[in-house]
């Protein structure tokens, strides 16, 4: 593996392929889905997205944990069925008994993460030491400097933007732009995008996405808002005129479906990612928002196992961290902002707790802290 810088030109890239979609489904249609029990817990899939009079609720699982103070976004009419969720859509449609599922595998997933060249030391290492170690293959390390040694050492597949390592609006974009190009390039069925602070819990993730098919228009994420956001429009007209929609926080992750991809190509790839974005005057993962709901009219499907460091982490449930699909840690105003597992690790010692999901996950990883064995009296 070597590391690679995108050629200052985008143009040689490979064009999207057409893929043979299944009768399309669209934003305007009821299924029903299988129930999703990532390791036989109660953690649930479950949200409402309420803008431009379209609403989506899905239930994977039986019981719902909510880790944050956004809990109102939830509508109380939502339907629980003992065996398996809803997915309904209020522009109405036809009954679909169950949708096609994915047969799909770890490297099916191009998972993105967004990084800058002054935190590799810190926050990239301890991915690479943690969750990346378990998809080194899937894994696409994105920043703006290159880092030779840390590639020799690990090899992972890190990118070299040749993006400003500055947080700004534009930064952000053009970093997502490169990202966008890069999973069209791959083939591969979903794309999924987190930053450097994320945990993912790779079961987790597939078992989620395996409940959809990959050709269905998907976008899943976490807004950070309880409600949509407002942004004039100024892609479909003059700017006089402002248009409402949810998005999905890249601080917590967040998948779109390869078939959904593709539909965004107009205005993401080879680099019109970054006009759509200067049109808008708004950052990254907005514009996503803005492209899928405004542009596309998809709709964001809203889910709880997404984590940032912008929620109280320490309100999730014990006995669900280990179910969820991504977690986070800190944040400006609190350090100590992590979730309550107990483990090999103490506080000092593990102060993300990501060493302590991780060998919780995986407990014969050689650096792991040895449970010593119950010996009954």
């Amino acid at each position: 593996m070597r590391i690679t810088s995108p050629p200052a030109s985008l143009v040689d890239l490979p064009q999207p392929r057409p893929q043979v979609r299944p009768a399309q489904l669209g934003p305007s249609y009821h299924t029903r889905v299988p129930v999703v029990s990532v390791s036989g817990g109660a953690t649930g899939l479950n949200g409402s997205s309420a803008g431009q009079g379209r609403t989506t609720k899905i239930e994977l699982t039986r019981n719902d944990h909510l880790s944050d103070d956004h809990s109102s976004t939830r509508e109380a009419d939502s339907k629980r069925s003992p065996e398996r969720g809803v997915l309904s859509g209020a522009k109405g449609g036809e009954l679909s008994e169950y949708r096609p599922r994915d047969s799909l595998d770890l490297k099916d997933i191009f998972i993105a993460v967004k990084t800058t060249r002054k935190y590799h030391k810190t926050r990239l290492e301890l991915l690479i030491q943690t969750w990346v170690s378990k998809a080194k293959e899937q894994t696409y390390i994105f920043t703006d400097g290159e880092d030779k040694e840390l590639w020799m050492r690990t090899g992972v597949n890190i990118i070299n933007t040749n993006c400003s390592a500055a947080h700004t609006r534009q930064a952000l974009c053009c970093k997502m732009s490169v990202e966008y190009d890069k999973f069209i390039e791959s083939q591969k069925k979903w794309f999924c995008h987190v930053d450097d602070d994320n945990y993912v819990i790779l079961p987790s993730l597939l078992q989620v996405l395996s409940s959809y098919h990959h050709s269905q228009d998907v976008y899943l994420g976490r807004p950070s808002l309880d409600h949509p956001i407002e942004a004039a429009e100024r892609v479909k007209s003059d700017g006089s005129v402002s248009v409402k929609f949810w998005f999905a926080t890249g601080g917590a992750g967040f998948c779109i479906s390869r078939g959904l991809a593709l539909k965004m190509s107009p205005w993401a790839s080879l680099g019109n990612f970054i006009s759509t974005a200067e049109k808008i005057r708004l950052p990254d993962d907005c514009t996503i928002g803005y492209i899928i709901e405004v542009l596309l009219e998809v709709t964001l499907t809203h889910t709880h196992l997404f984590h940032s460091h912008l929620e109280n982490l320490q309100k999730l449930p014990t006995n669900t961290v280990l179910e969820q699909v991504t977690l986070s840690y800190g944040g400006f105003e609190n350090r100590r902002n992590v979730v309550s597992i107990a483990g090999g690790f103490s506080l000092a010692e593990d102060p993300t707790r990501f060493k302590t999901v991780h060998c919780l996950l995986n407990s014969d990883t050689d650096w792991c802290p040895k449970l010593k064995p119950h010996h009954k009296d």
